[in-house]
């Protein structure tokens, strides 16, 4: 199956198109371009590259967040009208989960984080099993020290596997020595998850773990100020 996979959830999005489980062409978001604009003649290019036309694509895999507002709007909205016009399924992917498929070491824990700006990362916890990853908390923004002690809580002291591109959000952090202590580092992972999303979205589309474009969801996890302004919940969570 031949697979598009967009991530645009922060300034280090990627487009790739994958054959099954092998990419053909990979194009990064390398300038400040907005994506409004830098999508769409980004999709055209990788495909291009890889010899094919949109029409070839049996499916799309979407990084459906955490990230920017704009940012995951554009990807989804995007993914969205192409399904419709071509009748191809969709696989959204956290974007936390291709972090955490990024990891090398095998405990079992896997913590994966990236820089949510304002002091705040997004941050989820996942359990390694046979299958795959499996999501024992809800994705949440908080501060790193905070998402440090909630993993190692929810993890009831286990060893965790830490993976992210932004490490030194976290090893920046007095309490991350007593990680280090008990042997843990952190794995500095390339935020161009383009690749990887594909490939995990592509497994849901072979089990059949769609989305069609009316039920595509944005996984925001932080409201926009827009929100928060209006509903005058201003300093009221996230």
């Amino acid at each position: 199956m031949i697979v598009l996979s967009i991530d645009t959830c922060d300034w280090r999005g990627s487009v790739a198109v994958l054959e099954d489980d092998v990419v053909l062409a990979v194009l990064l978001h390398e300038t400040n371009e907005e994506y409004s604009s830098w999508l769409l003649p980004t999709v055209s290019a990788v495909l291009r590259k890889a010899g094919l036309e949109m029409g070839d694509v049996g499916g799309y895999a979407v990084a459906a967040g955490p990230g920017s507002f704009t940012g995951v709007r554009v990807g989804l909205t995007s993914v969205k009208a192409w399904a419709e016009v071509y009748g191809r399924p969709v696989g959204a992917v956290s974007r936390l989960e291709a972090f955490a498929a990024e990891a090398s070491r095998k405990s079992k824990y896997v913590a994966a984080f990236v820089d949510a700006q304002r002091g705040q990362v997004f941050g989820a916890l996942y359990r390694q099993d046979g299958s795959g990853l499996v999501n024992i908390s809800e994705e949440m923004v908080i501060a790193p020290r905070e998402f440090l002690r909630t993993a190692v809580e929810l993890a009831n002291a286990e060893n965790i596997t830490w993976v992210s591109p932004d490490a030194h959000l976290l090893t920046g952090e007095d309490a991350w020595r007593e990680r280090e202590k008990q042997g843990e580092s952190i794995e500095q992972i390339s935020a161009t998850q383009a690749g990887t999303l594909g490939r995990i979205g592509l497994r849901r589309l072979k089990e059949g773990k769609t989305t069609d474009a009316l039920r595509l969801e944005a996984n925001y996890v932080r409201r926009s100020d827009a929100e928060i302004l209006w509903k005058g919940g201003a300093g009221h969570g996230h």
